[in-house]
C-alpha cells in the first residue's frame, strides 16, 4: 500500500503546503491529489507543484465531470504530464452531486452512469490518438450534434502527441457505478473503504465489473485508492471528537435532503438512524447537536487515529485489506513524518 497526500480545495485563501509536498516526495509518497468543488480548481495547483517537485505523481481527486468537457480534461492532463515529466499525471473523475453540477457548473445532472461511461471513453480515445475522435454516447457525443449545433463539427485528432497511458480513476459510490468503474477505468477512488465492513462487498462488485472488460485485467491489477483522515494523538477520544463537526457538515449539509451521498455512505456502513438524525439536526440549524450525534465508531473505523503504535496497527489493517493507495486528508507535518516512517518500515 502506497501513501499519498490529498490537498482538497482552497478555503477563503489559496494555501499550497509546498514544503510538505516536497517532504512527502522525499519520504517516498506516491502522489499528491487536488480536489475541486466551487472553490479552487483541481488542475492548476498540480502544474504548480509539478514544476517544483521531481517525482511525486500529480492527481485530481476528484476533477468534477461537469466542470470540463472530456476533451478539455484530457488536454489538461497531457499538458501537465508533458511539462512535468511523462508518467506523473493521474486522473480521477467524479460527478459530485446535482447541487454542484447544476447550481455551480450549469450542467445537467443527467444519468451519471452513462455520463461517466461516455466521458471515459472519449478521454481514452483522445489520449490514444488512434484516429480522429468520434463518439455516439447516451449522454455525451463527439462531435456535438445537439440543440444549437451548426452541423459543421467534425472528428479531430489531438495535435499534441502526449502520454497515451495516463491512468483514469473514477470516484463512484453506488453498486451500479462501482461495477462500471471496474469495467471501464484503471482504478477506483473509494470514499468508504473500511476493512472490517466494506472490503469483501466492494471487491465482489469490482470483480463483477472486471469480468466485463474482456482484457484479462484482474483485481490485483486494479488500483484502489481511498482518502481518509490520519491524526497523530495520544488522546484518541479527543481526536475522534475533533472530526465530528466536519462529518456532520457533510452528512447534514453537503447535498439536498433527498439526495446526499454522505448520508447514503453512513447508512451503508450500518448507521442509518444516526445518518437521518444528523441530517435532521443539521438542516434545522442545530449543528453542535448534529456533531454530537456522530457515532465514535463511525469516525474511528474509517480513519487512522491515535499514537504511533495504534497507527501502525491500523496501517497494517488497511494494507492487508488490498487497498493500493491511502491518501491522507487533513494532514500535518507530524502526520506525514509518522506515516512515512510506518510505511517505510512496512
Amino acid at each position: 500500500m502506497k501513501l499519498a497526500l490529498s490537498l482538497g480545495y482552497a478555503g477563503a485563501k489559496m494555501n499550497i503546503p509546498l514544503e510538505r509536498v516536497r517532504r512527502a516526495e522525499e519520504l517516498g509518497f506516491e502522489a499528491v491529489f487536488c480536489a475541486e468543488t466551487y472553490s479552487s480548481d483541481a488542475i492548476t495547483p498540480l502544474a504548480y507543484m509539478g514544476a517544483l517537485t521531481k517525482r511525486i505523481k500529480l492527481g485530481t481527486s476528484i476533477a468534477i465531470l461537469s466542470a470540463r468537457s472530456p476533451a478539455n480534461l484530457a488536454m489538461c492532463a497531457q499538458t501537465i504530464d508533458a511539462m512535468c515529466g511523462e508518467g506523473r499525471m493521474l486522473l480521477c473523475v467524479g460527478t459530485s452531486g446535482p447541487q454542484v453540477a447544476e447550481g455551480w457548473y450549469g450542467q445537467p445532472w443527467g444519468k451519471p452512469n452513462y455520463r461517466l461511461r461516455d466521458y471515459v471513453a472519449i478521454m481514452k480515445k483522445i489520449l490514444k490518438r488512434e484516429g480522429p475522435v468520434s463518439h455516439e454516447g447516451r449522454e455525451i457525443s463527439l462531435p456535438y450534434k445537439g440543440p444549437g449545433s451548426s452541423g459543421l463539427g467534425k472528428p479531430l485528432k489531438s495535435i499534441l502527441h502526449g502520454n497515451p497511458n495516463i491512468p483514469i480513476f473514477l470516484g463512484t459510490d453506488t453498486d451500479l457505478n462501482i461495477r462500471m468503474t471496474a469495467e471501464v477505468a484503471d482504478g477506483w477512488n473509494c470514499m468508504n473503504w473500511v476493512p472490517a465492513k466494506t472490503v469483501k462487498y466492494y471487491k465482489g462488485l469490482i470483480e463483477e465489473g472486471l469480468a466485463k472488460r474482456g482484457d484479462g485485467k484482474k483485481l490485483k491489477d486494479f488500483t484502489i485508492m481511498a482518502p481518509m483522515v490520519c491524526k497523530v494523538s495520544n488522546d484518541v477520544k479527543g481526536a475522534i471528537e475533533s472530526l465530528k463537526p466536519e462529518i456532520a457538515l457533510y452528512v447534514g449539509g453537503m447535498g439536498a435532503k433527498e439526495k446526499n451521498f454522505h448520508v447514503e455512505k453512513m447508512i451503508r456502513r450500518g448507521f442509518p438512524d444516526a445518518a437521518h438524525r444528523i441530517q435532521e439536526l443539521f438542516l434545522s440549524g442545530r449543528k453542535e447537536e448534529a456533531a454530537k450525534a456522530v457515532p465514535d465508531e463511525f469516525v474511528d473505523e474509517g480513519a487512522l487515529i491515535g499514537p504511533p503504535e495504534r497507527l501502525k496497527q491500523r496501517y497494517r489493517e488497511f494494507a492487508d485489506s488490498g487497498l493500493s493507495i491511502l491518501s491522507m486528508i487533513r494532514h500535518t507535518d507530524e502526520v506525514i513524518e509518522t506515516m512515512g516512517k510506518i510505511a517505510a518500515a512496512a
